[in-house]
């Protein structure tokens, strides 16, 4: 988006320099990451900066609100409710498009919201290797206002809560077979917390522990991955410890505020960086522009059971009881911005922030994005195609 920042960064680049990137993120933790890394970072100015952020900090306007956690209460379903809830999410996520106005202005426009940690490692090992990949000049940074030390001490003083790293575990659904595992494996690296499949903890008496090389830990402090969403599909998944149950344990990042914030947040805010959503059961009359809305369900994760080109007979075809569980948003359409070798890429930015225990608002710390040719960002969408796929933003400082 800022044209000496690209024309400098694609002057560098070469196939072989891509493979070399590759290669090293691949060997830095001995591990082959799934996802696709782009070719590419975003270079973002301090004019569509300042857009992304004033546009944020309008949705947060709202998080902030006394009565949000109890006027959001419906979103959690009563089966899922995990006690022990804190004052509010300790991780936020969001996900803007970005998008040109009728007289060419580039906007930003709401698509996800998240009270669930993204990928939070990742993005400083990702945003570092491109820095030592390619010169990248120092008035450009992926983080806000934080060194990528600095930025640790955030993540390691909100994770751990001053507890013992053994004593804090990333609890995740097989935790080394999932397509996040790098930054499982970095988080670890930088935090010392054990990565622990949430079939092997072990409850007695309201406490929680896991085995290492035979020796029972104990488990104060959850730093919890698992997503509701998957758990439930894995019906041959035996534990002996089930998330809604009351234990003595902390969480960073408490499960229920993955409903609280979640799409099922969007059809109450306003605002110029959000489109208009509403949730199904409340469509009176199916818009007769539809080709214009999509239609998503509201608890899904990653972009599943999305419909992006939703006829009348989508909508017909869920159950009248059902239909509190879908939103009908309408469509925003992302601007190919990005200058890639070979043409234009579209892209999304997720802004990343952290909610102190005793602040009053979340902190933007850093940032995630994605790059598409598609009609959406995710992988399904974008197959065979190159300069797609998980990327940083650096931002002009």
């Amino acid at each position: 988006m800022i044209a000496l920042a690209r024309d400098h960064f694609n002057k560098q680049f070469s196939e072989k320099k891509y493979r070399d990137f590759l290669d090293d993120l691949n060997a830095s933790y001995a591990h082959n990451i799934p996802f696709r890394v782009a070719e590419t970072p975003i270079f973002i100015g301090n004019e569509f900066k300042h857009k992304l952020i004033s546009g944020a900090d309008e949705i947060i306007d709202f998080i902030v609100q006394p009565g949000f956690q109890t006027r959001m209460s419906a979103a959690l379903p009563t089966a899922l409710a995990v006690p022990r809830e804190t004052n509010h999410t300790l991780f936020l996520a969001l996900d803007f498009a970005i998008c040109s106005t009728e007289t060419s202005e580039l906007v930003p426009k709401l698509i996800e919201m998240q009270g669930f940690p993204s990928l939070f490692g990742y993005q400083d090992f990702l945003g570092n290797k491109f820095r030592e990949h390619y010169q990248i000049d120092d008035n450009w940074n992926f983080h806000f206002g934080l060194s990528s030390s600095q930025y640790w001490e955030l993540l390691k003083r909100n994770i751990l809560n001053g507890h013992d790293p053994e004593n804090v575990v990333l609890l995740e659904i097989d935790p080394l077979k999932q397509n996040t595992t790098i930054d499982f494996l970095v988080t670890q690296a930088h935090l010392g917390t054990p990565l622990v499949h949430i079939g092997d903890v072990i409850i007695r008496n309201k406490k929680l522990y896991y085995k290492q090389e035979g020796k029972e830990i104990p488990i104060h402090r959850i730093y919890n991955r698992v997503i509701f969403d998957e758990l439930l599909q894995k019906k041959d998944l035996q534990t002996q410890f089930h998330l809604t149950e009351d234990v003595d344990v902390e969480w960073a990042g408490h499960p229920n505020w993955f409903f609280k914030i979640s799409k099922y947040t969007m059809p109450f805010l306003k605002g110029a960086a959000v489109p208009d959503s509403q949730f199904l059961h409340q469509v009176s009359a199916i818009p007769a522009d539809l080709e214009n809305y999509v239609l998503k369900p509201l608890f899904s994760f990653s972009g599943s059971g999305v419909i992006f080109h939703v006829k009348a007979e989508d909508i017909e075809a869920i159950p009248a009881d059902q239909r509190h569980n879908f939103m009908l948003q309408r469509k925003v359409h992302y601007e190919p911005i990005v200058q890639a070798v070979d043409g234009l890429v579209k892209a999304e930015v997720r802004l990343l922030y952290v909610w102190e225990e005793g602040k009053i608002r979340p902190e933007l710390v850093t940032n995630l994005a994605r790059l598409s040719r598609g009609d959406m960002i995710g992988v399904k969408y974008n197959k065979d195609k190159t300069w797609v796929g998980g990327t940083v933003c650096f931002f002009e400082r």
